[in-house]
């Protein structure tokens, strides 16, 4: 949904979010990994330290992680967005997934594990494409971009609710239906100014892996 990297050094990656492919090369970075709690989270994080790898915690780059330094969760998978609204949209949607997920967890609702190699297929696919293919589900099955997002906002509509926020994410999300991601929007601008380097993305010549 917030794909918006399309380029790199002045051509066409071929990805709606190539951040996501760049950020792929630290160690510790991309989905996290399922923890079994607290204890766990803070063990396996001091094991990583500990091995060298990384010289501190700071440089754990998971797209999701507990802050240091203040009471909440940071989400660190988004692309910078192109307006503010779709900055206020996906904030939206973020603090009505962790709001979900609590409101899980105090009725004992079971925790859906996904299997690993999934989460980070599904993610791959996403950087790769945006929402012009499909999407994985939670399920890992490729279904239909557009069912995929309004599979999330059911799954999040009465956090929404309680936010105040379901009539404005809601509407911002449709918009991005049909307006498509900040990555597609790029694209057309530049096609439309006739810039060099958009062939790559009409014939694929030249395009990264």
């Amino acid at each position: 949904m917030s794909a918006n990297s399309p380029l790199w050094d002045g051509r066409d990656t071929g990805f709606a979010s190539w951040r996501t492919i760049v950020f792929g090369r630290w160690p510790v970075s991309g989905p996290p990994p399922h923890f079994d709690g607290p204890r766990d989270y803070e063990d396996r994080l001091g094991e990583l330290v500990a091995s060298g790898v990384i010289a501190d915690r700071r440089q754990v780059y998971w797209q999701a992680r507990l802050s240091d330094h203040y009471p909440t969760v940071e989400v660190r998978c988004l692309d910078v967005q192109l307006r503010a609204d779709e900055a206020v949209m996906l904030a939206g949607i973020v603090r009505a997934l962790v709001a979900t997920a609590i409101s899980e967890e105090k009725a004992g609702t079971p925790l859906p594990v996904a299997a690993p190699e999934l989460t980070q297929a599904a993610n791959w696919h996403a950087a790769r494409h945006g929402l012009n293919r499909t999407l994985l589900d939670p399920l890992g099955c490729p279904q239909r971009s557009g069912d995929v997002l309004y599979a999330l906002l059911r799954h999040i509509t009465p956090a929404l609710e309680e936010a105040g926020d379901l009539r404005d994410v809601s509407g911002l999300v449709h918009r991005l239906q049909q307006a498509g991601t900040p990555a597609d929007r790029q694209r057309r601008a530049l096609a439309e100014a006739g810039l060099p380097g958009l062939i790559d993305l009409v014939t694929g010549a030249g395009t990264f892996p």
